[in-house]
């Protein structure tokens, strides 16, 4: 039985500290997590600059591994046995409520992590809640009753199963709450890992158009995205993105644009308005920052346009997602371009944004270097 892990802790605002931590018993309906890889989000980012909500937090919640460990209640209950390589989301639903029925947990209030301090959610959770491994920057991991794990399908290896979150979102936001398919002209603000794996999704639906807009320092994303199918880019530091939208659509316009910048406000939804269709658009947006004092509106009640969230995953995304992966469509190589071992971890949070590594996109922990 193992008995100890090594883990990463965010100990404060961008400072990680290493300790060697307890692993716990493992009940009958729970499961212990060997953990092959742990991505680097964007959220990440922005977390490990956080201050502290309380104790340290062990983060990483894009997970892959083999089961080490699991009581029989658990194995029976999740369809799996011991050794079998799984990805793990990172919510932990309540199981009870409305959304979580509808199969829609990433809204459980048990889970979101961001309005409720007791919330649990894998890589967001202090080392105080019992039994500590909350994260994946870490050798182990402790697997609740209610965690939720997809069979990584057969041929697939932990680190093409690493891209399995952003391929899920990818899917969702562009496909499910986008509603790409057959004939589409789409727009994907932001050449990041997300935005990848939305190009991949649209284009696996069978759309038609699929244009990418970036900034400069994203030149070599802005290659590795006509790679993975975009039909155009755009560097918005050279030309008007609304400008050569309209060009390259003959002035007809996008059907969806997703947003997957990163601190850009605004202005990814403002070019979607103004890009989308005279009538039935459909926007996906995110992002934490920014603030409408004109906002629009009439144009976009006029365009009939529809704005959405991009917040998260479905079980069906994911299970979407990993098919995509197992299908080796598309060239998944160039999209995961580094990774770190667990003493790393602090460079490689900061590559993502590029403040690391250059070059990166997809970033991995790989606990065991």
């Amino acid at each position: 039985m193992v008995e100890t892990t090594q883990a990463a802790l965010k100990v404060g605002p961008s400072t990680m500290d290493f300790r060697e931590m307890e692993v716990p018993e493992i009940g009958p309906d729970a499961a212990l997590l060997k953990v092959e890889v742990a991505g680097v989000c964007g959220t990440d980012v922005s977390q490990y600059r956080l201050p502290l909500r309380g104790s340290p937090i062990i983060m990483g919640h894009e997970n892959v591994g083999y089961i080490a460990s699991a009581g029989k209640q658990f194995m029976a209950r999740k369809g799996v046995q011991e050794g079998d390589l799984v990805f793990l989301e990172h919510y932990l639903p309540c199981g009870n409520c409305e959304w979580d029925h509808m199969g829609e947990y990433r809204h459980c209030t048990a889970t979101d992590w961001f309005y409720d301090d007791h919330a649990i959610r894998y890589g967001y959770t202090s080392i105080e809640t019992a039994p500590a491994l909350w994260g994946g920057f870490s050798q182990y991991l402790y697997l609740a009753p209610n965690a939720i794990i997809h069979k990584v399908p057969d041929g697939v290896t932990p680190e093409e199963a690493g891209t399995a979150t952003p391929m899920a979102n990818g899917v969702q936001w562009a496909l499910f709450e986008g509603g790409v398919t057959y004939s589409s002209i789409v727009l994907i603000q932001g050449p990041g890992q997300q935005g990848m794996c939305c190009i991949m999704a649209s284009k696996h639906a069978g759309a038609d158009c699929i244009i990418v807009t970036g900034t400069s320092k994203d030149g070599t994303r802005l290659e590795v995205a006509k790679a993975m199918g975009a039909d155009y880019v755009i560097n918005i530091n050279d030309e008007d993105p609304l400008e050569r939208i309209m060009e390259i659509t003959g002035g007809q316009g996008i059907d969806v644009s997703v947003d997957c910048t990163v601190g850009s406000g605004t202005a990814p939804t403002l070019l979607g308005i103004e890009a989308a269709k005279r009538r039935g658009a459909t926007l996906v947006v995110q992002g934490e920052d920014g603030e409408f004092p004109n906002f629009p509106i009439g144009r976009m009640t006029r365009k009939y346009i529809t704005l959405k969230s991009a917040r998260g995953h479905s079980y069906k995304s994911v299970e979407v997602g990993l098919h995509q992966i197992a299908s080796r469509r598309f060239p998944l190589d160039l999209m995961t371009t580094h990774s770190f071992g667990l003493s790393e971890v602090d460079y490689a949070i900061k590559s993502v944004t590029g403040e690391g590594a250059p070059g990166a996109i997809h970033v991995s922990v790989y606990p065991w270097r």
